[in-house]
C-alpha cells in the first residue's frame, strides 16, 4: 500500500474510505469505528456545509527504513523516488494544507503505524479535537492526524488484504463487535453490582452487630446508673401515720447524676429527719459535694445537735476539705405522731404546705447555705401538719425552669393543689410534668413530698 491523498466530499465517502482502509491494514474493530468516528466529527462541518476535505493516509514504515537506515533503491519515506513529486504534496514541496512533512524524526516516529492525516484547507478556524472517541494530534493550520498502531500480519507478510468486505459487512461487523462489548460491560455491572450487594450485606451486619453491642453497653450503663442512684438516693422511710414519695430528674439525661439530693431517716426520738441539698454545677463533681452535706448533716443530726445550729455546723466542717463547695440545704423534723413539723432553711427555696382542703402556704425561712458568707438558719419555723395535708419539698430545678422563681411558686401551689388527693407515689412525677411543660433554664430537679394519714 501506498501513501495517497484523497480528495472526499460527503461523510458517506469518508466513512466509507476511512473503514475499507483500516479492514485492509488489518484494524481491530473497535479501532476501525472509533477512527471513522473521529474523523466524521472532525470534517463533520465542513463537509455538511459543502466545502470538501483532503484525506492523506501513510502506510507503515517498515522497520529496517526509518531514520539513516533505507535500503540501496528502496523509496523514501513518504512513499516517494528520489527526484519525483508524490501526489501528497504541492510542487513546492508542502502538504495541500501548507504544511511541510516531518522528515526522518516522523517516520523513525510512524515506524508500525498507520497514520491518517485529515486536512481542512477551506476551514474558517481551527477545528475542535476535544472529545473525539480516538484522541487526535493536532498539526499546524486546520490538519488532525491519527498515528493508529497496525498489528503484524500472520508470518510477517503484507498486512493488505486485496477483497475487502462490503460497507455493510464492515458495518454489521463494528455492530457485532459493539453489542459484545456491550455485554460485557453489562456482564461486569451485574458483576460489581453482585459484589457491591455482598459488601453492603456484610457491611450492614457489622453495622447490626455494632447497634446491638451499642444496645447491650446501653443497658450494662443504665443497670450501673440505677444502682449508684439507688446508692445515692434512699427510698422512702416507712413510718405509720406518714406517706412519703420522691421523683428526681436530671438536667442531662445522659449524665443522670448531679447536685440535687436527698436523705431520710428515723431519729431515736421516732421523729423523722429529711435532708434536701442542691449543690453548685451539674455531674459527678456536684454529685460528691452534696453527698458531703447530706453525710455531714446525717451525722450530725445523729450526734443529737440542734437543727437551727446544724446548716452552720455542715459547713464548719466541710470548709476545711472542700473550698469550692457551695450548696442550699433545707432541714426538716417531722412527728408522725403529733404531725409537728419543724424547719430550717440555708439559702433554699421555701416548701409548701397543702391542707388538706386545698389551701396552700410558703413556708419560708430566711438563712444561708453551705459555702456562702455567714452561713446558717436564722430561725427555726414550726407548723402543724394534719391527716390530708401535703408538705412539698424541692428544688429550684422544679420552679425556675421558665426563669421566675415567684411565678414557678405559684404553679407549683396550684399543680400540688391539683395532684394531692393521687397516690403518694404518683405525686412528685405528676407535679414534675405539670411544672416542666415548657423549660428554660433546664437543671436538675428534685420533687419530694410528705403526706399525714388518719392512722
Amino acid at each position: 500500500m501506498k501513501p495517497q491523498i484523497t480528495t472526499v466530499h460527503s461523510l458517506a465517502g469518508l466513512r466509507s474510505t476511512l473503514r475499507r482502509l483500516a479492514h485492509r491494514m488489518g484494524l481491530p474493530v473497535e479501532l476501525r469505528y472509533r477512527l471513522a468516528l473521529s474523523a466524521v466529527r472532525v470534517a463533520g462541518a465542513e463537509l455538511a456545509a459543502g466545502r470538501p476535505v483532503l484525506l492523506e493516509t501513510v502506510p507503515p514504515q517498515p522497520c529496517g527504513e526509518g531514520a539513516g537506515e533505507r535500503p540501496a533503491g528502496s523509496r523514501p519515506s513518504g512513499g516517494r523516488s528520489a527526484g519525483t513529486r508524490p501526489d501528497s504534496t504541492r510542487p513546492d514541496g508542502a502538504r495541500p494544507d501548507g504544511t511541510r512533512p516531518h522528515g526522518d524524526r516522523a517516520e523513525a516516529q510512524d515506524t508500525g503505524r498507520l497514520v491518517v492525516r485529515l486536512h481542512l484547507p477551506h476551514a474558517p478556524r481551527r477545528p475542535s479535537l476535544e472529545g473525539l472517541p480516538l484522541p487526535a494530534e493536532r498539526l499546524p493550520g486546520t490538519t488532525a492526524v491519527w498515528r493508529v498502531p497496525v498489528p503484524l500480519p500472520a508470518g510477517g507478510g503484507d498486512a493488505d488484504r486485496d477483497d475487502p468486505p462490503g460497507l455493510v459487512d464492515l458495518l454489521e461487523e463494528e455492530l457485532s463487535a459493539a453489542v459484545d462489548r456491550a455485554d460485557t460491560l453489562a456482564e461486569d455491572h451485574q458483576r460489581l453490582k453482585h459484589e457491591l450487594a455482598e459488601t453492603n450485606s456484610g457491611v450492614l451486619a457489622l453495622y447490626v452487630q455494632l447497634e446491638e453491642r451499642d444496645e447491650q453497653l446501653r443497658q450494662a450503663h443504665g443497670r450501673i446508673l440505677r444502682q449508684l442512684e439507688d446508692a445515692l438516693r434512699p427510698p422512702p422511710v416507712q413510718v405509720p401515720g406518714l406517706e412519703m414519695a420522691v421523683h428526681y430528674e436530671p438536667a442531662e439525661k445522659h449524665a443522670p447524676t448531679g447536685g440535687d439530693l436527698y436523705d431520710w431517716f428515723v431519729l431515736p426520738d421516732g421523729t423523722v429527719h429529711i435532708t434536701v441539698v442542691d449543690a453548685l454545677g451539674h455531674g459527678l463533681t456536684s454529685t460528691r459535694s452534696a453527698l458531703n452535706v447530706t453525710h455531714a448533716v446525717r451525722t450530725l443530726a445523729l450526734e443529737g445537735h440542734p437543727l437551727d445550729s446544724i446548716v452552720a455546723r455542715t459547713d464548719e466542717v466541710l470548709a476545711t476539705f472542700d473550698h469550692e463547695l457551695m450548696a442550699t440545704v433545707q432541714l426538716v423534723r417531722l412527728d408522725p405522731v403529733t404531725g409537728e413539723l419543724v424547719l430550717a432553711n440555708g439559702s433554699h427555696p421555701p416548701a409548701l404546705l397543702v391542707r388538706a382542703d386545698g389551701e396552700s402556704s410558703l413556708l419560708e425561712v430566711r438563712g444561708r447555705g453551705i459555702g456562702f458568707p455567714l452561713p446558717g438558719s436564722e430561725r427555726l419555723l414550726r407548723d402543724r401538719l394534719d391527716p390530708g395535708d401535703l408538705l412539698v419539698l424541692y428544688t429550684d430545678g422544679l420552679t425556675e425552669s421558665r426563669r421566675d422563681p415567684r411565678e414557678g411558686e405559684q404553679r407549683l401551689a396550684l399543680a400540688a393543689g391539683r395532684h394531692r388527693h393521687r397516690p403518694i407515689e404518683d405525686i412528685p412525677a405528676a407535679i414534675a410534668a405539670e411544672m416542666h411543660t415548657v423549660i428554660l433554664h433546664p437543671d436538675d430537679t428534685v420533687a419530694l413530698t410528705v403526706r399525714r394519714t388518719s392512722g
